[in-house]
């Protein structure tokens, strides 16, 4: 189950990216949420070089030279999770399905302790969706124990 706090964090996150934490060598675009970056599926991966080409038409000033991936309206602010919630829905992005495959997406690319972290979720529903969508991350050992 989700915590309510640490999913605010989680959406804090995500609006707290900066344009460096996304790299695109013409081939694959990823997204440094936690280390190492995150690729991009295709579809999304297109979205987002369309978006940071289009960066230069925010309708505000300090907007289009701000480091923020997600500038916000104040500057040097960045945008407010429920307004880039918003943007997203108004082109038909559905945040919540939207969220649901790319968190399936994430668990097979790492272990369940390191997105249960980076996402605010518990490692036992992080390792449910690891298992639901055919991982193999069961027999990771975390860090920080003397070996």
């Amino acid at each position: 189950m989700r915590n309510p706090s640490a999913a605010s964090a989680a959406s804090q996150s995500t609006t707290s990216l900066t344009i460096n934490d996304v790299t695109d060598d013409q081939t694959t675009v990823t997204v440094q949420l936690v280390d190492p970056p995150s690729p991009l599926p295709g579809p999304v991966a297109e979205l987002m070089r369309a978006y940071i080409l289009s960066r230069q038409h925010l309708p505000y000033a300090s907007s289009r030279s701000s480091h923020w991936l997600f500038p916000g309206r104040q500057p040097g602010q960045p945008m407010n999770p429920v307004s880039l919630q918003t943007h997203l829905r108004e082109i038909g992005v559905p945040p919540q399905r939207g969220r649901a495959s790319a968190i399936r997406q994430l668990v097979l690319q790492a272990p369940a302790p390191v997105i249960a972290k980076a996402l605010g979720y518990h490692d036992k529903t992080a390792t449910r969706l690891i298992t639901e969508a055919g991982g193999t991350w069961s027999r990771y050992a975390p860090g920080g124990r003397n070996r």
